[in-house]
């Protein structure tokens, strides 16, 4: 395993030099990790926390890295000595992967010895902003497919870890499957595809290249048919290989559309294969799709039962950074009582939460839908037997009373005095986890056009706090 220790900005490191002079690199410190509201953002899908515990969980400083560190001439042998000793000792709160997260809420949270829990920031965003952004870009292409997607992107990912776990991030948000091999192996995900129009090419006739594949893989064929002409060649020549392969005892998968006009291509090749008595072969379709295209293409009435996405899903291509931050929340004096922190902005949408905090979801107790999530100081608890007041953080006179609702934790405790505490999970597990609670959403929050803003309040004791830090600190 690499060491990613060095996984970081050079600033924590000089931070925590200056912490270290200063003397407060043990001081007990609290960061959240959460993204801002974003046009693009309707809902979130939370992932990367794997590779985030796996990091904290290796995270040392070898004889190599400390060398290098040396060789900037910027820190002193008693903190290269410190670093040398050095391993994560803190707790870490977190959701977990394939959960529904909003903006502002804090979907990790560090509390660790400074040093440390500055350390880390850089690496963790790196992990979380990442295949959270793609789990997110998949939610919603297969949600405007109605499921049926392949993860075709690891070509055109921006590098070979991009295209790894954004595979895995892609599986977690609603995919059924990917390309990448490399991904399938690692992560335990099925693997999907074909071939390529190099194949077809590469044969003296289009018919003798379906014939050869079709006698390669007689149980799993689907064929590529726009590599010449779709409808006057390449679904013929479908249909008789297909013919071809049922006289032997085998039942053909389908075909595969890569270009063209999708939605007429698609219509009329369903007619030719119906009319041939192949009306369970599919038809997959590819080429440059997303949730928009894909939601244009079944409006036209597209005959199109499986599709492959690539390019604008391994790259987010409309958001290509989801943006989430790293902020300290709190620190603990020498009498282990906590001292809240908060950053100010002239931009409202900038303004931190302060406080070692919790997140809780509330479910209508009728439906089971969700209704709101509410951001709390970490001690507080929501009694479900007592009516619960819930307003907007900034227009309060927005609220709503509850009676018949019940709570649930968003986040569980990931790390415990440096250790893991909660076992990992495979991809397909926290994919199923995504599936159901996706299903606990009123569709009106999830949809892509003009959706129904769903509610991120603070407690009554939460705004409190800000509001007193905001109006003591606003004029200093």
């Amino acid at each position: 395993m690499r060491n990613l220790t060095l996984l970081t900005d050079l600033y924590q490191l000089t931070m925590g030099y200056g912490y270290f002079r200063e003397g407060k690199h043990e001081q007990e410190a609290v960061f959240d990790v959460f993204f801002r509201p974003n046009k693009l953002i309707t809902y979130s899908v939370a992932a990367g926390m794997e590779q985030a515990a796996e990091y904290l969980e290796n995270l040392r400083f070898g004889e190599e890295e400390i060398a290098y560190l040396r060789s900037l001439r910027l820190f002193d042998e008693e903190f290269l000595s410190y670093l040398k000793a050095l391993r994560f000792t803190g707790d870490v709160y977190a959701v977990r992967e394939g959960e529904i997260v909003f903006p502002y809420e804090p979907i990790v949270t560090v509390k660790a010895p400074m040093v440390q829990a500055q350390l880390v920031e850089t690496a963790l965003l790196t992990f979380i902003n990442h295949q959270t952004l793609i789990a997110s870009k998949s939610a919603k292409i297969c949600a405007a497919a109605g499921g049926n997607v392949m993860e075709f992107g690891l070509r055109r990912a921006q590098g070979a870890d991009a295209g790894i776990y954004g595979a895995r991030a892609a599986v977690i948000g609603g995919c059924s499957s990917t390309s990448n091999v490399y991904a399938g192996r690692e992560f335990g995900i099925p693997v999907s595809g074909t071939m390529a129009h190099s194949w077809i090419m590469n044969f003296g006739s289009e018919l003798e290249a379906f014939r050869a594949y079709a006698e390669s893989f007689p149980e799993n064929c689907l064929l590529l048919v726009d590599t010449y002409d779709t409808l006057r060649s390449g679904v013929p020549n479908a249909i008789r290989v297909f013919r071809e392969l049922r006289a032997k005892g085998y039942e053909p998968k389908g075909i595969r559309l890569d270009s063209g006009d999708l939605a007429y291509l698609s219509k009329e090749a369903r007619k030719m294969l119906d009319a041939a008595g192949f009306e369970n072969a599919v038809i997959c379709a590819s080429g440059d799709l997303d949730e928009n295209s894909i939601r244009s293409l079944k409006a036209q009435g597209a005959k199109i039962d499986l599709w492959g996405v690539g390019t604008k899903l391994i790259t987010s291509a409309d958001l290509p950074a989801l943006g989430g931050v790293y902020k300290l929340a709190a620190v603990y004096g020498e009498d282990g009582k906590e001292i809240p922190k908060i950053k100010l902005s002239d931009t409202r949408e900038k303004i931190t939460n302060p406080s070692f905090k919790e997140v809780w979801r509330i479910y209508d107790g009728k439906t089971g839908k969700a209704i709101a999530d509410l951001i709390t100081r970490f001690d507080e608890i929501i009694d479900e037997s007592k009516p619960l007041t819930i307003f907007h953080p900034v227009d309060t006179w927005k609220r709503m009373t509850l009676t018949d609702y019940t709570v649930r934790r968003l986040r569980q405790k990931l790390f415990s005095g440096g250790k893991r505490v909660q076992p990992s999970r495979t991809v397909s597990e926290d994919a199923a986890y995504f599936k159901a609670e996706y299903a606990r959403f009123w569709e009106e929050y999830t949809r892509q056009d003009m959706p129904h803003i769903y509610k991120v309040d603070l407690s009554s004791a939460l705004y409190e706090l800000k509001k007193e830090m905001v109006e003591a600190y606003g004029g200093k």
